[in-house]
């Protein structure tokens, strides 16, 4: 990209605004367009095989490879080595390598721990002083699904205040905020938060979740989740004398605390509802196929598959591992239907176009189904209700192309909203 396409960007940002000239903007937003490199650090919990947060680590990365090709990028993330194995870029894992041992273990748990605090924080400083940028790249960064005050919500703050003493910007884009049911780990969250030069959501739920915690957003834009920037696979036609294909994505669900004391049951209950709306589709006449967005959800999938054989054991259904949302669009390619419940399932399917019902364990799902015409094909996972999952399936199967017509109009629309954010990102962090 040109420095002369740069301005031109930047002068259509700036039209869109109706604020500024574009050099002006520029000049406030200490922007350098002279095409010097620049050194960017992508912030996460990647590499852990959670495919939706590799998802959005991979749609930032496209994006900064085709608009700044010269830059210098790297990732502080949970699997270092896996995410420079798969994207091709330095790493760092987000904390040290295991406890310190020997006399230095011991003296830092005679003092709570707090030396072996301090030695990471120095260690954050060090490596983020080196970077212009510091992005958080979409994901339900701001929510305590699964986490203790002590895991993610520590880490962020950490890194968030080690950039701001070195100097380095802080971007959180197109990123969920919202449940954070435990109190301190609200406190933590939304005090990184405040330190960022650059907020946007992926909803409107989010950026009023900010706001009920207190937090002044009147800056802060709302755009779709970096994920619908993924480029989509052509879908394979179904014949007309062939049975509806339908995609059921399961989830290794056991509550919002995973560890939390009744995970078990949570978990049990969900599949056996999805066993039986599974064998009412069999028993219908469709085809299904089971999809996933984790690797631990491969454990669901056994449990499913158990479940329905149980009562129909010679029952095929269709599976494949998948290691992308790439591969999981490739799947939802061969159906016509999708049922799910984690988010970034919803997030493919909608990208595919595919009438879908979404059994979420967060109102994010609603919300976005909502945004797509869908809202009133939402349940909550824990309160599912098989017989009013098959009304629904039903009305969605009666007429997939209307559904789809209208999914295709709103994606048009996401796609201007996602130029739109390029458009500042170019501008803002990393111009």
């Amino acid at each position: 990209m040109t420095a002369t396409n740069d301005a031109d960007r930047l002068d259509r940002l700036a039209i869109a605004d109706a604020t500024m000239p574009a050099s002006h903007y520029m000049i406030e937003h200490g922007t350098d367009l002279r095409g010097g490199r620049q050194r960017i650090v992508l912030f996460g919990l990647f590499g852990c095989g959670n495919l939706g947060n590799e998802g959005s680590l991979e749609a930032m990365l496209g994006f900064l490879r085709r608009e700044r090709p010269e830059a210098e990028l790297s990732c502080v993330c949970r699997e270092p080595e896996i995410v420079k194995a798969t994207f091709g870029i330095d790493t760092l894992p987000i904390r040290r390598n295991g406890p310190a041992s020997g006399l230095s273990g011991r003296l830092n748990r005679l003092f709570l721990k707090i030396p072996g605090k301090l030695a990471d924080f120095v260690r954050a400083f060090r490596h983020i002083r080196q970077a212009d940028v510091m992005i958080f790249p979409g994901t339900g960064i701001l929510d305590d699904f699964g986490e203790r005050p002590a895991g993610m919500p520590y880490d962020i703050l950490k890194w968030c205040l080690a950039a701001r003493l070195a100097g380095t910007r802080i971007a959180f884009v197109s990123i969920g905020a919202g449940p954070i049911r435990n109190r301190l780990s609200r406190f933590l969250m939304i005090s990184a938060a405040r330190l960022a030069h650059y907020r946007s959501y992926r909803d409107l739920q989010s950026r009023q979740f900010m706001e009920s915690a207190g937090f002044n957003t009147r800056s802060d834009a709302i755009y779709p989740d970096l994920a619908f920037g993924l480029p989509a696979p052509v879908p394979v036609p179904r014949k007309v004398s062939e049975a509806l294909r339908v995609g059921v994505g399961v989830m290794a669900y056991r509550g919002w605390y995973g560890f939390a004391e009744g995970g078990q049951s949570i978990f049990s209950r969900y599949i056996g509802k999805l066993a039986v709306f599974v064998v009412h589709l069999l028993d219908s006449g469709h085809d299904v196929r089971l999809l996933t967005g984790d690797d631990e959800d491969s454990i669901a999938v056994d449990a499913v598959l158990a479940a329905v054989r149980s009562q129909r054991p010679a029952s095929r259904l269709a599976h494949r591992q998948v290691h992308s949302l790439g591969d999981v669009m490739e799947q939802m390619a061969h159906t016509d239907v999708v049922v799910a419940t984690r988010f970034h399932n919803i997030v493919c399917a909608l990208k595919m176009r595919r009438p879908t019902i979404s059994l979420g364990y967060a109102s994010k799902n609603d919300v976005l189904m909502d945004q797509m015409g869908l809202g009133e094909y939402c349940q909550s996972v824990e309160t599912l209700d098989v017989d009013r999952l098959i009304a629904q399936f039903s009305q969605l199967a009666a007429d997939p192309e209307k559904f789809e017509k209208a999914i295709g109009e709103r994606l048009a629309d996401f796609g201007d909203q996602m130029e739109g954010q390029e458009l500042r990102l170019l501008s803002r962090v990393v111009g």
